[in-house]
């Protein structure tokens, strides 16, 4: 039974163990912990909340990566971020860390592939769920979620995403001491050239796979993202038909899945100048460039750190519709949506001196999830237009 326990205590809403003494705070629509501890470091963690539900989710964990007691140890971030609903997210916080941590103790160490295995157990089980509820609930058949995940073990570093949330490292040039941007996921999203060609190479015989749709590149007119956990009705025939509305269903039949669930993987051995990684949904990267986002965190103090590229892309946000940062702040969750996406960020700091012995030497038990802000049910008033909007 000592050998089985797991290292992790169950996570629940808001729970930090004994890596820091607070589950964060609350700002309106903003969520954030200015600083904790992890294994290998330091992080910050922030979430803004745009859609009336949260969409976004996110996690990080250090301790024990595995169900085996004496490790390996590391420290596991996650950013979902959520389309069509918040299920896929809840789900994948729910279920894709304590798959890994199963792989992990079935394989006795960590991998790539102990990565994909738990994507894929992840991806099986909300299908499952979706055929559970699709008389119910057949609009479950259309949500969706990307998935970003960073495991540090053993001094190396493991980015496995599906979607277009972003991971980019901060690496210090020892010539020069410049900080650069190092982005470390491949992103999946159709308004990039090479995806393109990599959809119509998987469907030579759909000269529609990927369409422009009101300037906008998307898979079959409907999605901008290639890959995803969920989109049931874009990987199997069966979800493509009534009672899931009109709008989602194809005409055409299929026979193969359109979209994927494999994460791109890529694997880096960690150096002493490699400084700080941020990892954060497409929501910010769609304002900040990965240069400004590491520019930022270079300047300034470790505290509060994903706090302040949040606020900062709040504020390109609000430049763009030319509006003041304080009125953006004012309006409401839902009507939120029409300015800018929900925003997730963690910024995880690298002590060289931590990641080296992090994986022999058991730390502190850590698991912290990224809250949305828990409103009182309220009538809510009808959504204006875009350009309503603009003179609030």
């Amino acid at each position: 039974m000592n050998f089985l326990r797991a290292c992790w205590l169950p996570s629940s809403d808001n729970i930090v163990h004994s890596g820091s003494d607070s589950a964060g705070r609350r700002e309106g629509l903003l969520w954030y912990k200015d600083i904790g501890q992890h294994m290998n470091g330091e992080f910050s963690m922030a979430v803004v909340q745009a859609n009336n539900l949260l969409e976004d989710q996110s996690q990080i964990e250090s301790g024990s990566l595995s169900l085996v007691e004496s490790g390996p140890y590391g420290t596991f971030i996650g950013v979902y971020d959520g389309h069509g609903g918040p299920e896929a997210s809840n789900y994948i916080y729910d279920n894709l860390f304590q798959h890994l941590k199963r792989f992990t103790s079935e394989q006795q160490s960590m991998s790539s592939d102990v990565i994909k295995k738990a994507f894929q157990a992840t991806e099986e089980g909300f299908i499952s769920l979706v055929t559970k509820q699709w008389q119910m609930k057949p609009q479950i058949a259309a949500v969706a979620s990307c998935c970003l995940v960073g495991v540090i073990c053993g001094g190396t570093l493991y980015i496995a995403n599906l979607g277009d949330s972003r991971a980019v490292l901060g690496r210090v040039m020892r010539a020069t001491e410049e900080v650069i941007a190092v982005q470390l996921s491949a992103e999946h999203n159709v308004s990039i050239e090479s995806v393109r060609r990599e959809m119509h190479s998987l469907h030579p015989d759909d000269s529609h796979i990927v369409v422009l749709k009101h300037n906008v590149w998307r898979v079959k007119g409907l999605i901008q993202v290639s890959r995803s956990i969920g989109d049931a009705y874009l990987k199997r025939a069966e979800f493509n038909r009534e009672p899931l509305y009109a709008k989602f269903r194809l005409r055409e039949p299929f026979t193969r899945p359109i979209l994927s669930c494999e994460p791109s993987i890529s694997v880096h051995e960690l150096q002493p100048h490699d400084q700080f990684i941020i990892f954060a949904s497409d929501g910010m990267w769609e304002h900040i460039s990965n240069q400004q986002a590491v520019d930022i965190i270079r300047n300034h103090p470790h505290n509060g750190s994903a706090k302040r590229l949040v606020k900062a892309a709040m504020l390109e946000a609000a430049k763009k519709r030319e509006m003041r940062y304080s009125d953006l702040k004012e309006i409401d969750r839902g009507v939120r949506r029409h300015f800018h996406d929900d925003i997730t960020v963690i910024v995880v700091f690298l002590d060289s001196n931590l990641v080296s012995r992090a994986s022999t030497v058991r730390g502190p038990t850590m698991s912290l999830r990224g809250r949305g802000v828990i409103i009182p049910t309220k009538s809510l008033a009808p959504c204006a237009t875009p350009t309503e909007l603009h003179t609030i």
